[in-house]
Order: structure tokens, then C-alpha cells, then sequence
């Protein structure tokens, strides 16, 4: 097996070369080095502006915000005049949500899921509230933690206008078939939302293939900076009634993106994605396989663990929830961190997750992710300390 840390220098995550093994990547990956360089020498270089000037470092800042479309497009495979940059995908989808409430009316109905991160649950829900429609969330089977195809197809009625659907459940790693659920949304003529955060970092993504109406990805969950990402259909983007103040651009992503943008986290954006390209999603992915695995197998394997969501490799990202018997979630993370091994427990913010699977009131689970950065020897020493649980 191959070591992702042996295919270049451990100094190209600084963040990551040291004694912890950081499994809390779901919540967060450490910068890759040419990501904290882009950030800095934005902001030391001198080409620090604002947009639509008419002196060299206003044309450099829009330069810079071209180029970093153009770069995040590839990586999504996505049309660059619809890419958005914003602070966080939680505000992007509020945003996004406050104006599609605005076309949204009595009698209408938008459908997630209980797979879903809350960020995609709520801003939906306020959104109905606020325009009067209907939001429903399919369930998901609570043995192997797989989206209810059925119950989905049974909630996505005529009157259905958006579905917004996870691209990987953030807490038990679920990949529901994207495809088939966009079909059922197509069938009805309903638009379709995409929650790629956690996706994103794990898998190639084509926004073209998928033929999703919007796709919202964050940059640190892929080794970049604190931001988000937003891949809205240019001409719904074009069309949305969103909030902004006069003077901002009337068509494009700047109509989205309020305010003065965050240049140094682009730069810093622009370079993780280059990275990623650099890298190979496909490689990616296959190196992050090889690590799980064990970690997955080994976590079945004792009988004191349960396991919650996706027992196999298939369709799942590189992520396991997982409780330990006699021992609250919050107890084995400060066990581990007392081992220097960093993972979450509670729910993530997965909350519709850790209600279906009925550990609400019992702490949640605790979650470990591999990136790009865990090792195979990161992996033997939590298995270590769980063993020691029983």
C-alpha cells in the first residue's frame, strides 16, 4: 500500500507534520503550502485592491478573480461564469435560500433529506416558512445508512420546486446517487441543490455530468482557506431576485457576492484547487481507500464498537461514525486526544442524522476522517486506543 505522506515532503501541510494524527479533517484539513504562500504574498505583493479600477492593481485584483474562477471551474468542472465566491457555505446557502423564498409561494414544496448537514436543512426550511411552502426530508435506512430511494420518489411531487441533496453525508460518509435523485427532480421539473462540502474533497466532481442547478463546495475542507464556493447555473444566477446593493454587477458572480471579496482566501483558494488538480482527484481518492480501509475493518472487527452507516467501501467517502460501548462519544475523543489523535464527537451538525439513528440524547458519535495527510500508523494508533476501550 502507498502512503499518501510519501508522495512528496510532510512540509506541504505544515499544519499536519507533527505528533498529532488529525482525523478531524471532515471539519476542517490543515493548508497545503502553496495555498498559505498564495494568501500571504496576495496580501504582501502590492496588487491588494479593490475591482473595476482603472490603475495596474485593480486590473491585477480583477485579474485574480478571473483566474480563480476559470481554476475552481476546472476542479468542479463547472462553467466559470457561475462560480461564486463567499465566506462560508452556510452563508452562501442562506443567501442563496433568502432569494429563492422570494419565488417560492404557497402550495410549493422543497424536499432534502435526514443525510443532510443542517446547512443544507435549515435555510430551506426558513425559506418555506418565510414564503409559506412545504419542506419535507426523505429518511435514510438506519442499518447501512443509504438515502430511501422510494420514500424520496414518493415526496418529489409536481408541485415539488427544489431538492436539495448531500453529495456525502458529513457524519456517517453516505454518497447517495446523485444522479438518480437529479433524475426524479428533472421528472417534475424541479431544480436541484448539491451539498458537495463533503464531497468535494474526496472525489472528482463534474457539475457538468451531474447537471445540477447549484453546487456548494468549501475550500477548507480541501487543504485551502476559511471561504466557500458556489456553482450556481449562469443563467439562473442571472435571474435569482437576490439581496445586494445597487451599484453591484447586475448579471455574473459579483451580483452574488456582496460586498468586497475576500482576496487573499481566493488567491489561497485558487491554489488548493490547482493543488488538487495537480494531484489527481482520482489519486486522491484511491490513496485515501487504501488508508480507510483498515481503519473501517478494524472498527468492525471489535465487537465493543458499533459502527453507524455504510459497513462496506461503496459509494461512502473516508469518513466513520462510530460509538464505543459503555463510553460516551465525548469520552473516547478526550481519550484519544489524550494520545494526540484528533477526532469529533457529538453530532457534527448532522443533527437530523443523529436524530434518526436515535443518539440525540446520548452524545452523538464519534467521527475520524482520513485526508490527504493520515497514515497508515495514524490509523494503527486510534485503532490502538479504541481496542483499549473494551
Amino acid at each position: 500500500m502507498t502512503d499518501p505522506r510519501a508522495q512528496f515532503s510532510p512540509t506541504r501541510f505544515p499544519g499536519a507534520n507533527g505528533e498529532w494524527a488529525r482525523f478531524d479533517g471532515p471539519a476542517g484539513t490543515q493548508m497545503v503550502d502553496v495555498a498559505i504562500r498564495a494568501a500571504s504574498e496576495w496580501s504582501a505583493g502590492g496588487n491588494n485592491a479593490n475591482t473595476h479600477g482603472a490603475f495596474a492593481q485593480a486590473h491585477a485584483t480583477d485579474a485574480l478573480l478571473e483566474r480563480a474562477r476559470v481554476v475552481v471551474g476546472q476542479l468542479l468542472d463547472a462553467d466559470p461564469r457561475g462560480v461564486c465566491f463567499g465566506a462560508n457555505m452556510t452563508t452562501m446557502t442562506f443567501a442563496l435560500t433568502r432569494a429563492i423564498a422570494r419565488t417560492l409561494q404557497p402550495g410549493d414544496r422543497v424536499v432534502g433529506t435526514q443525510l443532510d448537514h443542517d446547512a443544507n436543512v435549515s435555510p430551506w426550511r426558513i425559506a418555506c416558512e418565510e414564503s409559506g411552502a412545504e419542506h419535507v426530508l426523505a429518511p435514510f435506512s438506519i442499518p447501512d445508512g443509504r438515502l430511501d430511494m422510494k420514500a424520496l420518489a414518493d415526496l418529489i411531487t409536481p408541485n415539488t420546486k427544489w431538492v436539495a441533496v448531500t453529495g456525502a453525508s458529513n457524519l456517517i460518509g453516505t454518497m447517495p446517487d446523485l444522479r438518480a435523485v437529479i433524475a426524479l427532480a428533472r421528472h417534475v421539473g424541479a431544480r436541484v441543490f448539491v451539498d458537495a462540502v463533503h464531497l468535494v474533497p474526496h472525489m472528482p466532481v463534474s457539475v457538468r455530468q451531474l447537471g445540477c442547478d447549484v453546487l456548494a463546495t468549501s475550500p477548507y475542507k480541501w487543504y485551502g482557506p476559511h471561504a466557500g464556493v458556489m456553482c450556481i447555473e449562469p443563467n439562473l444566477l442571472n435571474a435569482l431576485p437576490v439581496a445586494k446593493v445597487r451599484p453591484a454587477d447586475d448579471v455574473g458572480p459579483r451580483r452574488f457576492e456582496t460586498g468586497t471579496p475576500n482576496l487573499e482566501n481566493i488567491a489561497a483558494t485558487e491554489a488548493a484547487a490547482r493543488f488538487l488538480l495537480e494531484e489527481g482527484m482520482a489519486n486522491i481518492a484511491t490513496h485515501e481507500r487504501e488508508v480507510f480501509a483498515p481503519l473501517l475493518e478494524g472498527l468492525l472487527a471489535m465487537p465493543h464498537v458499533q459502527v453507524w452507516g455504510p459497513p462496506t467501501l461503496e459509494a461512502r467517502t473516508p469518513t466513520v461514525a462510530f460509538t464505543v460501548r459503555g463510553t460516551t462519544p465525548a469520552q473516547v475523543a478526550h481519550a484519544l486526544a489524550a494520545e494526540k489523535i484528533a477526532v469529533w464527537d457529538g453530532s457534527s451538525y448532522a443533527v437530523e442524522v443523529v436524530s434518526r439513528l436515535g443518539l440525540a440524547d446520548t452524545g452523538g458519535v464519534v467521527r475520524a476522517g482520513v485526508v490527504r495527510y493520515v497514515s497508515h500508523d495514524d490509523v494503527a494508533r486510534l485503532l490502538s486506543v479504541i481496542r483499549s476501550l473494551a
